[in-house]
């Protein structure tokens, strides 16, 4: 049977960290507890679950509003529940949402939305909801709720790459649950590096540096240390880090006062503070400052990745 809904693909963020943690019983509690909660949130709101994966949950809805709805409520809950967690034992929730055909088969589902909406949820960050652009037609801003684009991004297994935007949920979030550490950490992964690999070249006034797929992360900053320097006053000792997630390149913002993101042929200029982004094609970086400011350091950087 073919229906054309709305797919809500829903992942515990660092899972793995929280096993190793508690240990396999206690994390497994732990996890389907979250699970089980997010399942019942979504069916208190229309949805449909579709079943449970482990530390995911693949739900159907008829309508967007209802979708965007459930899972706003989720992150904004969660939050409430993990401010009462210890650190070591969070489990922040990312997920992707996509409209399309949907084949149901034997209860299960199928076809390009599911793919999309699992591919989100594996792009997007802790804290974060991503959505393609047909997920978000037809609905009304909610309070403390915006939708930001962050442009085309090409989807394994899609000729065409998909527009996605993230929905900014958090409302007056407290930043010791959203915030990232800006120390110097090593974070390579090499499960992470696709043998196709990509690229990201980066350029300030006469530094010019390429970075393969298999050096991330690195780090943009005033420190000697950083990977590629940026020696200005306004500029923090590590202000961002680009991390390669999941064959795409990311752009984290660690610094007190964030960076701005302009896109190459897009009048638009996104703001990152203690956020993260994916970066693709070309574009600037302004760090501590708005592009407004014309004396502002300006990281110029140009993306080659593989197709997924």
């Amino acid at each position: 049977m073919s229906v054309h809904a709305t797919v809500v693909f829903t992942d515990l963020f660092g899972s793995t960290s929280v096993y190793e943690a508690l240990g396999n019983a206690q994390a497994t509690q732990a996890v389907t507890q979250v699970t089980d909660w997010i399942a019942k949130t979504i069916v208190e709101h229309g949805g449909r679950v579709v079943k449970l994966l482990g530390d995911g949950v693949l739900a159907l809805f008829q309508n967007n509003q209802a979708a965007i709805d459930a899972v706003v409520e989720i992150q904004r809950r969660h939050q409430e529940r993990m401010a009462k967690t210890a650190v070591a034992h969070r489990l922040p929730i990312r997920v992707g949402i996509s409209r399309g055909d949907v084949e149901i088969v034997a209860g299960d589902c199928y076809g390009d939305a599911v793919n999309v909406a699992a591919r989100l949820s594996d792009l997007s960050g802790a804290h974060q909801i991503w959505a393609n652009s047909l997920a978000l037609e037809g609905i009304n801003e909610a309070a403390g709720v915006r939708y930001r684009v962050l442009g085309p991004i090409t989807i394994r297994g899609r000729a065409e790459p998909c527009t996605v935007y993230q929905v900014d949920w958090e409302d007056d979030a407290p930043s010791s649950l959203l915030t990232m550490q800006s120390d110097i950490i090593p974070l390579f992964d090499p499960s992470q590096v696709d043998t196709l690999g990509g690229q990201i070249e980066l350029s300030w006034m006469d530094t010019s540096k390429t970075f393969k797929s298999f050096d991330l992360p690195i780090h943009i900053g005033r420190l000697r240390q950083a990977e590629f320097v940026v020696d200005d006053p306004r500029v923090s000792r590590t202000h961002a880090r680009i991390d390669w997630r999941n064959g795409s390149m990311i752009l984290v913002d660690l610094s007190t006062y964030g960076c701005w993101l302009r896109f190459a042929g897009d009048g638009s200029d996104l703001l990152l503070r203690r956020d993260e982004c994916v970066l693709h094609g070309q574009g600037e970086i302004s760090l501590g400052s708005t592009f407004a400011d014309v004396t502002a350091p300006t990281v110029h950087f140009s993306v080659s990745q593989p197709v997924y």
